[in-house]
């Protein structure tokens, strides 16, 4: 008997920049195929951004990735149209088609892209560039969805960016019958309201403005970087920068962190497609 079928792609947004999130990210798609013996499940790339390839809509499941810049460079652009496009296919899918939805996950670049899109809240440049293994801070509502399972209350995630997310509009996300998942942590005493970290639009569609597909070893070797790592002593103090290198190391939290957000994210759209293959 023929395997059924699912298709996950990654919605590449990286430019052609070197990276480790592509990799991190096929490595999280393997693992957790690897669950699925009775599925086939099949894997690629859409480099959108860079080569102009349209994202299939054959696709089950979608990642779309981090990236570099502003969320606001392509504005106009046949690449950004092409997005916003496949965005849109999958929300109105999903409103229709109950019995056939399709997922997708946002990264960090596409977070701001996805708030742009949606308008639930301000997309601007950040106070400073952020770089590092950062704190952030479960809502109640995050605290009792799957993503964040035995994670701990605050947990730790890559944090790489400029921009951010802001003002939540809460008519337009309440219309949208969205759940904020998480805040960043910043320090009350510089009178900084933190930016939006983790939001569900739906069963079927989350992002995070953190990157949790990133791994110690990619964290590392940025970290590695001469400018990467002045960028860091520079903001944060060198005793700082060792405590952030130190906290790569611990197993409860960015190796938590990676092996629990998106598998979570992928293993419970894999679960409710499957029931819809049967």
């Amino acid at each position: 008997m023929e395997k059924q079928k699912i298709k996950i792609t990654t919605i590449d947004l990286y430019n052609n920049e070197r990276n480790e999130g592509m990799r991190c990210i096929k490595e999280i798609v393997t693992e957790t195929a690897a669950d699925f013996n009775e599925l086939k499940i099949e894997y690629d790339v859409k480099e959108l951004r860079y080569k102009g390839e349209k994202p299939d809509f054959n696709s089950d499941i979608f990642i779309s990735s981090g990236g570099p810049g502003s969320p606001f460079e392509g504005e106009g652009s046949k690449w950004e149209k092409d997005y916003f496009e496949t965005i849109e296919k999958i929300f109105t899918n999903n409103q229709n088609n109950p019995d056939k939805k399709k997922y997708i996950f946002f990264i960090c670049h596409s977070f701001q892209m996805m708030a742009r899109y949606f308008e639930f809240g301000r997309v601007s440049e950040r106070h400073s560039k952020t770089f590092g293994v950062m704190p952030f801070s479960k809502t109640k509502e995050g605290k009792s969805d799957n993503l964040f399972d035995e994670m701990a209350n605050p947990f730790y995630a890559a944090d790489i960016r400029q921009y951010q997310v802001t003002e939540l509009n809460t008519k337009v996300f309440n219309e949208l019958n969205g759940k904020v998942l998480a805040y960043e942590v910043v320090d009350d005493a510089d009178g900084i309201k933190p930016a939006i970290a983790a939001v569900r639009i739906s069963n079927e569609i989350a992002g995070t403005q953190f990157h949790p597909e990133a791994d110690a070893e990619s964290m590392l070797y940025h970290f590695n970087q001469p400018e990467r790592k002045k960028q860091v002593v520079d903001k944060y103090g060198e005793e700082r920068y060792f405590e952030m290198i130190d906290i790569l190391k611990k197993p409860d939290t960015i190796k938590l962190t990676r092996k629990t957000v998106i598998p979570n994210f992928l293993n419970q759209a894999i679960k409710e497609l499957s029931k819809v293959l049967m």
